[in-house]
């Protein structure tokens, strides 16, 4: 039986518990074994982490040791799969920059706080992506730093009031990578729970960890 391990904490204005028991019966569901744990210390057990096929990051800002990071990027590097959200992912910790390396990308703002956006579909082919037509939020439209090596599957265009210089800017919000054999998914979406009640929204999710998973 594959094996995913979900570690939770950080901010709770992201709702890190609320989100992590929306995920982890799905992925019961999937016929992963599911272990859930609110400490980084979970990354420190190498013989552990190298027996999963899925991490699932749920940890926003906070710091992690050099020992909890090393731990983690390792196991991702000899393939151990990666998948996550919103700032549970891309705004872990902003002081990483190696984690971020991996992540692919870095929050840096949301110029207009919750909002009505569009996430518009960019590759219809993907397996992540594919037959899911592009579909509006109401949330978080993150801005963010993100590494051109990415394959972006789903961007945003921003058209802030707030900030007119963004006006037209096209924005990741979708994307997948590879960190050494390891695969890595990333979604914008998901600023609290009830975001995953968008259908798309949580479809993406699942098949993205679903893509990652060894």
């Amino acid at each position: 039986m594959k094996k995913a391990l979900i570690v939770w904490g950080g901010w709770g204005g992201h709702e890190p518990k609320q989100c992590t028991d929306i995920v982890a019966p799905i992925l019961q569901a999937k016929g992963f074994a599911v272990e859930v744990s609110d400490t980084l210390d979970a990354y420190l057990d190498a013989d552990k982490m190298q027996s999963l096929s899925l991490v699932v990051p749920v940890w926003t800002m906070g710091t992690i040791t050099r020992d909890q990071e090393r731990g983690l990027l390792a196991a991702v590097k000899r393939g151990v799969g990666i998948a996550g959200w919103h700032g549970g992912m891309g705004d872990s910790f902003r002081n990483n920059t190696e984690y971020q390396f991996m992540v692919g990308g870095q929050w840096v703002s949301h110029p207009d706080g919750v909002t009505d956006y569009e996430v518009n579909i960019s590759d219809h082919e993907d397996e992540v992506t594919r037959g899911i037509p592009d579909f509006k939020m109401h949330s978080e439209q993150y801005y963010m730093h993100v590494d051109p090596s990415n394959k972006v599957l789903a961007t945003t265009v921003f058209h802030s009031p707030n900030h007119p210089w963004i006006q037209g800017t096209v924005m990741p919000v979708v994307w997948k990578r590879m960190w050494g054999q390891g695969r890595v998914f990333y979604s914008s979406l998901g600023h609290v729970a009830k975001d995953f009640d968008v259908p798309e929204a949580l479809e993406i999710q699942v098949r993205g960890m679903m893509w990652a998973a060894r």
